[in-house]
């Protein structure tokens, strides 16, 4: 499907977007079945990567700076029909990026500026109480319109001010709401962000408590499983 069949009218205000495509189509990268970053084999040089997670990578073409261009993996493709609905059910909230258009493997968005709430644990930037506020606005508005918001996480928000975006809603279609590393995040941010605002937070650190937060949440789910009928004998009490 060639942007310019999705766009339409937009024909005419970019006709450079039929260059754009090939250029989408050249990416190289591969999924992993156990939920790893992605593996980036090739990008053209012309197209600047804005950064990649487990399932796609996002990167810009000069010519259209207002534009990011979502590219899933050949392996987790199938997850860009879910994504592309749930932002057409969330079009015109001010929480969310914005939706352009699709193609058999792209999603068109805008491009949202702004460091990640992990760039700002980093890098020692404030994040305001209003910007914890509107990923909780963006939740409650994302259910109000049929979806379930989850894995919300620091990598997926961004701080634009004292405001915030929310990026990545390809898991907003599958039903369930438990959303436990916000809810987690949220009471850090209550709880411990006071003593550390405005400090820089060591990447090592960060990483640290993901992988015990990943293995807690791992031998949780473990757990829940249920044994299987025993097949021991058991005498009929008489």
């Amino acid at each position: 499907m060639a942007l310019l069949d999705i766009y339409g009218a937009a024909e005419a205000e970019w006709p450079e977007l039929a260059t754009v495509e090939p250029l989408l189509a050249a990416v190289r990268i591969r999924a992993w079945a156990s939920n790893e970053p992605i593996l980036i084999e090739h990008v053209p040089a012309s197209l600047r990567v804005l950064g990649s997670g487990t399932d796609a990578i996002v990167v810009q073409h000069p010519a259209h700076p207002g534009l990011a261009f979502k590219i899933y993996a050949p392996e987790t493709v199938g997850c860009l029909a879910d994504e592309y609905q749930a932002y057409q059910q969330l079009a015109d909230s001010p929480y969310f990026a914005a939706c352009f258009g699709k193609g058999d493997f792209y999603l068109v968005l805008s491009y949202e500026p702004g460091p990640t709430l992990y760039d700002c644990l980093v890098q020692g930037i404030p994040v305001s109480a209003q910007a914890m506020a509107d990923v909780e606005a963006g939740r409650d508005h994302a259910r109000q319109v049929g979806l379930h918001p989850k894995d919300v996480h620091l990598k997926n928000v961004l701080l634009q001010g004292d405001r915030a975006r929310i990026l990545d809603v390809s898991k907003y279609i599958a039903p369930g709401d438990d959303d436990h590393v916000w809810e987690l995040l949220a009471q850090g941010y209550r709880r411990v962000y006071p003593l550390i605002r405005g400090r820089r937070v060591p990447v090592w650190l960060l990483e640290r408590v993901k992988r015990r937060y990943k293995a807690k949440l791992k031998a949780g789910k473990a757990a829940q499983v249920p044994k299987p009928p025993s097949t021991a004998i058991t005498w009929p009490v008489m």
